[in-house]
């Protein structure tokens, strides 16, 4: 490595370590060691026996890998039922699935977008669709969070002939959710699609957990695109388009992370379609999911969101390491979100309501995150 480089690593690591904004990785064993408020598995699919059960069938059956991009050797039949049964459950057209989530966002913005389109992303959107809106080639403006009367002016006043409204369906670092309806109307009224990202939401949000869109109704409009993720709710890997036939076919053929990425590994697609059977079968997990984040915001004493996550902010990037590192210490994994996560003062411990914790389990951990900030305060 050349000693500019190097000396330049050297500088943004100590930058980075003064600002308490270094980030480790920490590598989980097998077994259970710590109660778990960190993961997005807000379903307890990604150990469920049936679930795990389908993964190993499909990988048997298809191999390892998928050995390929789905346009070439990487769709299987196996692909194609998952897309069915997504849109059997979250309603919607067609879908398309993608190696994950954050290639799903990555595919719809950018083919969609160009020097023509305007694209309006909420200021607190996640980072796949920051860098979506990044690789558009399109006009990007930047509204305020989850307002809908900013999103409104901006497409009110554009001079491009086209527009897409982009915006997560749960906020994944607070919790908060799109107001979908009124995204929708807005976008309505100036001609433009609305992109909805919900990642945070299937599995936890609406009638037997089938997401905001569906909570609004507009899950079937053809102006509405939404992007899901396989990873969370579902206990799987890789992510997938909802959409119009039309919009579906344009991502076959100008997708670039679709066009050229290896499909998704055929034990992620049995996991996933496995899991969809189950969370429509048993939809009382959305409600001990409800149950659960009810639980964690009363006893931290701070509102309880409509997602799973419940937020509790902190401010100090360095406080926030220390109290998510004693927890550990003391049994209890909470995720820690710091710059650029969050604005500058906003970090926080980041909990997630799951529906197979217990009473106690969710007592004992708020209460040793309770005690680990007390004793730094």
């Amino acid at each position: 490595m050349s000693d500019r480089f190097e000396s330049w690593l050297g500088e943004a690591a100590k930058r980075r370590g003064d600002a308490g904004l270094t980030r480790r990785l920490s590598h989980r064993r097998a077994e259970a060691m710590h109660i778990d408020l960190a993961s997005n598995d807000y379903l307890g699919l990604a150990t469920d026996e049936r679930v795990v059960e389908a993964a190993v069938d499909a990988a048997r059956r298809w191999g390892a890998g998928s050995t390929g991009s789905r346009l070439v050797s990487g769709s299987t039949v196996l692909h194609r039922e998952l897309e069915q049964s997504l849109t059997g459950f979250a309603g919607g057209a067609d879908a398309l699935v993608f190696s994950s989530g954050y290639a799903a966002n990555l595919g719809v913005i950018t083919a969609l977008g160009g020097p023509d389109v305007l694209v309006v992303s909420d200021a607190d959107n996640h980072a796949s669709i920051i860098d979506a809106c990044r690789l558009s080639r399109s006009r990007t403006v930047v509204t305020r969070h989850r307002r809908v009367d900013e999103i409104d002016e901006a497409l009110a006043t554009r001079s491009e002939p086209r527009a897409i409204v982009v915006a997560d369906a749960v906020f994944s670092t607070d919790g908060t959710v799109a107001d979908a309806a009124a995204l929708h109307e807005t976008c309505r009224r100036h001609d433009a699609l609305l992109v909805v990202d919900e990642a945070h939401s299937i599995g936890v949000i609406g009638p037997a957990g089938r997401g905001v869109a569906a909570t609004a109704g507009i899950e079937n409009e053809p102006d509405v695109i939404r992007t899901v993720t396989l990873s969370k709710a579902l206990g799987s890997q890789g992510g997938a388009v909802l959409a119009s036939a039309a919009v579906i076919d344009h991502l076959v053929n100008t997708a670039r992370t679709f066009i050229f990425d290896t499909g998704l590994a055929p034990a992620s697609a049995g996991a996933a379609n496995a899991a969809i059977g189950i969370l429509a079968a048993e939809p009382e997990r959305v409600e001990q999911v409800r149950r659960c984040r009810e639980e964690i915001a009363t006893a931290l004493d701070v509102p309880a969101p409509d997602g799973a996550v419940v937020s509790l902010v902190l401010g100090d990037p360095q406080l926030t390491v220390e109290v998510a590192e004693a927890c550990r210490e003391a049994g209890v994994l909470v995720g820690c979100f710091r710059p650029p996560s969050v604005p500058p003062s906003g970090s926080r411990l980041r909990l997630t309501a799951r529906a197979t914790l217990t009473d106690v389990e969710v007592k004992e951990a708020t209460t040793v995150v309770l005690n680990a900030l007390a004793q730094r305060r």
